[in-house]
């Protein structure tokens, strides 16, 4: 009888050796997607415009760096990857929200929401696009469930996160042997951008507000940072290798609804 059933199985998901760049990374989705993919053996650059905070979680990582970045300036995008001969993965993740429908949505406004969220996009991958052919690497895109469905009073943030959805299937179409692009498109997460939000918008009423929120998910609650960071690193894997232009929705069965 032979002992090779007893004999541990290889652990899924792994990423030994794999180099990863994740944008807007020292908080939120991106800090955990950054802790998540450490833990699967990468080893990881942390892009922030916030480098101290960036710093903070590398030195908490193994072979983590920190990177200043701006993700809305092509000089400041170069500076921070201008030494870079190699990339096996790229987390788009850097974003932001803006609340207000078409009518009170001011076009300084609706501009900054693009650049951030839609440029950034463009520009941070075309800037490592050759790494990662190189490597026949991974991109993910992190973007919402408000670019597969209409959030109300979100018009600009549901415009740029349906641009993300498009750039990921376009990617893919045009480079589909050569590396995988996905997306993954949350619900409402607890994260600083949420609070954020409840804080600017709702300081008056956020408990009101958050079961709002929540309520929009069936399952009952917010997803958390490392219910995404789970999914990252899974597209990221091996395992994912037949995945490619996909857009997947993560958010507690608010797209099912």
């Amino acid at each position: 009888m032979s002992n090779s059933s007893s004999s541990p199985l290889p652990e899924a998901f792994r990423l030994d050796g794999k180099l990863a760049l994740v944008t807007g990374g020292a908080s939120g989705i991106g800090a955990a997607s950054c802790r998540e993919l450490a833990r699967a053996g990468a080893q990881l650059l942390i892009a922030d415009v916030n480098l101290p905070a960036a710093q903070q979680l590398a030195a908490q990582l193994p072979g983590a760096s920190a990177l200043a970045m701006d993700v809305t300036d092509p000089a400041s995008i170069a500076a921070a990857t201008a030494h870079l001969t190699h990339l096996d993965i790229l987390v788009n993740n850097a974003g932001i929200g803006l609340v207000g429908d078409i009518t009170r949505t001011p076009l300084a406004d609706f501009e900054r929401v693009m650049r951030v969220n839609v440029h950034s996009v463009f520009l941070v991958t075309q800037a490592v696009f050759p790494q990662l052919l190189a490597a026949h690497g991974s991109i993910v895109n992190i973007g919402s469930v408000a670019g597969s469905v209409g959030v109300k009073q979100r018009f600009a943030y549901c415009a740029s996160k349906g641009a993300v959805q498009a750039m990921t299937r376009q990617i893919a179409v045009d480079y589909p042997t050569q590396l995988r692009c996905n997306c993954i498109a949350p619900g409402t997460v607890q994260t600083p951008f949420v609070e954020g939000y409840l804080d600017k918008y709702h300081a008056h009423e956020k408990e009101k507000v958050r079961a709002e929120l929540v309520a929009r998910q069936p399952i009952g609650r917010l997803g958390t940072p490392e219910d995404i960071a789970s999914l990252v690193r899974y597209l990221c894997s091996r395992e994912a290798e037949f995945i490619n232009g996909a857009v997947i929705p993560i958010d507690g069965g608010w797209t099912a609804a």
